[in-house]
């Protein structure tokens, strides 16, 4: 078919070099990420804003900080977290420091989602053949769908910075502290533009931008815990914390970030033209003719389904709960210029006992991540549903119910390996460190899963707005989102206790050192079973799809 024979939409998207119905799909992803967007920036601003209110009023003193810093320094474990203080005598240079590395870290996984989402999840699901069949242009769904990636990480960035600005921290070091932030969601969109085009489906799409993010941080942890600092020249994060915001800001670092994601979405382009649509650069194995036995069920197939993502959580909390284990002991040097500090860590773990607070708070930190892991794993069925692939199970003799109570039994058992993994990573580390392991093992082991009951009713919310408002169902992020604040900040702000009560996480016993109640543990579970069961009911009565 010549130019002039084609159809006028299809000239249209031709002459406009590809990119026609950008701007509406723009639009139209935009309203898609009204929930999911809103709740990203939300909980990295309140990181922001807790972290300097935090530092601003619980260090009164440059020699307070700076003997803060001193005990960073000290600490490989820190530096391997958080990278080294690199001002250490203002709030400002402190509260850069504790956030900046991990905030962009969480803009970069905000960034790789949403490429991902738009692009090659629309693609496995069928959508982004109806839409290219209108006048739309062949790179617009990536061109629209980094559009998105980099208005979320613009709006997380200004936050940031107009927070810190707010709390009269300087503005040009608020100003570097959002860019560096900006910068890596810029790399980060730009990598899973890339993966979007090599892999087949969303999943493995996601699992290799994530891949790529995990070696960025373990290099600039690895980098700073040790003496080859120059290493984390290699890696995105190790870029953003180079930029020294509130520490002598390096500017020219932000051409880093700015070089390396123009030629990777330039390598998304090439790519994006060399393959067919729906088709991934990477081809994937056909599978045997015949399934395995142990494919025969709705259990089976679920565990099937999710078993590479409890992989990829399972290593990130063996790492996370080895460095909480050796940081545990040292904490006492980290706090000790500031009583401020020590109450508010003790008003979050609930104990005396200094290390106990500290490991009693990083137990409701990793509840927090088992349960977005658990609102994940929910949304698995979700996406199953949508995808079309509900159905044709549903046909066969394979009942409603049966296979959701398949697959949230899943998601229950992932949640124990989780918390289970980093209950014994703790206690394996602190208690070597402490010369106890015999105590401090099955300690720690149970200061972790007593956070069980609270992550599933997490759970069973995610399940119930799926069985009854599937549309919804990303609504759980905000509830999740909700949580992180009134559990992390809230003891910090010194919300009313009738406000903190909302949350689940707020009810589990603070261990290790504190009483242990068996009641709301028991209410905690029973109120998760109540809540899955409203679901399951749910579920059945609606239509699928």
């Amino acid at each position: 078919m010549t130019a002039t024979t084609l159809p006028p939409s299809a000239r249209a998207a031709r002459a406009e070099g590809g990119l026609a119905g950008t701007g509406t799909l723009l639009k139209m992803w935009l309203r898609r990420d009204r929930v999911m967007m809103p709740s990203w920036i939300y909980v990295l601003t309140a990181l922001v804003a807790s972290t300097v209110y935090s530092f601003k009023n619980g260090y009164d003193t440059p020699a307070a900080l700076r003997s803060f810093a001193r005990g960073i320094d000290g600490n490989p474990s820190m530096r391997a977290l958080y990278g080294p203080v690199l001002n250490d005598h203002t709030a400002a240079g402190v509260s850069a420091w504790r956030v900046g590395t991990t905030g962009a870290a969480l803009t970069a996984v905000m960034c790789v989602l949403l490429v991902v989402r738009h692009t090659r999840a629309e693609e496995e699901t069928g959508r982004l053949e109806l839409v290219g069949a209108a006048a739309v242009g062949r790179r617009a769904p990536l061109t629209a769908a980094l559009a998105a990636a980099v208005t979320a990480a613009a709006a997380a960035a200004s936050l940031a910075a107009a927070v810190m600005i707010l709390f009269g921290l300087p503005a040009a070091g608020s100003v570097a502290f959002g860019l560096s932030w900006f910068g890596a969601g810029l790399v980060f969109a730009g990598v899973a533009a890339v993966t979007a085009q090599l892999a087949e489906t969303s999943r493995l799409a996601n699992g290799l931008a994530f891949a790529v993010l995990a070696a960025a941080y373990l290099v600039r942890g690895v980098a700073d815990a040790g003496s080859a600092h120059w290493a984390s020249w290699l890696s995105p994060i190790g870029w953003a914390q180079r930029v020294r915001p509130h520490a002598g800001e390096q500017w020219a670092v932000l051409l880093l970030p700015l070089l390396a994601s123009a030629v990777l979405v330039a390598a998304a382009y090439a790519l994006a033209g060399r393959r067919d649509l729906g088709a991934g650069i990477i081809a994937p194995s056909p599978g045997p003719a015949r399934a395995a036995p142990s494919l025969r069920g709705p259990l089976a197939l679920s565990w099937r389904l999710q078993r590479g993502s409890l992989l990829g959580w399972s290593v990130g909390f063996l790492v996370y709960g080895l460095a909480i284990g050796g940081v545990a002991d040292g904490v006492g040097d980290l706090v000790n210029g500031s009583d401020a500090v020590l109450d508010d860590i003790r008003r979050m773990g609930g104990q005396q006992d200094l290390a106990d607070a500290f490991l009693a708070t990083s137990m409701g930190l990793m509840a927090l991540f088992t349960s977005a892991y658990a609102v994940q794993s929910v949304l698995r069925m979700r996406a199953e549903e949508s995808g079309g692939r509900l159905e044709p199970v549903l046909a066969a003799a394979v009942g409603r119910t049966r296979w959701a109570v398949a697959g949230l039994a899943v998601t229950v058992a992932g949640t124990v390996v989780l918390l289970g993994l980093s209950g014994l990573a703790v206690g394996l580390v602190h208690g070597a460190r402490s010369h106890d392991l015999g105590g401090q093992l099955p300690r720690q082991l149970g200061a972790a899963l007593v956070q069980l009951p609270a992550v599933w009713v997490v759970a069973a919310v995610t399940a119930l707005l799926f069985g009854l408002l599937p549309r919804a169902t990303s609504a759980a992020w905000g509830v999740l989102a909700g949580c992180l604040l009134l559990g992390q900040v809230g003891p910090l702000l010194k919300l009313p206790q009738a406000v903190m009560d909302v949350s689940p996480f707020t009810h589990t016993p603070k261990l290790p050192g504190g009483g242990f109640d068996v009641l709301p543990v028991a209410a905690l579970t029973a109120v998760a079973v109540a809540v899955a069961g409203a679901a399951l009911l749910g579920f059945r009565r609606r239509d699928i799809g």
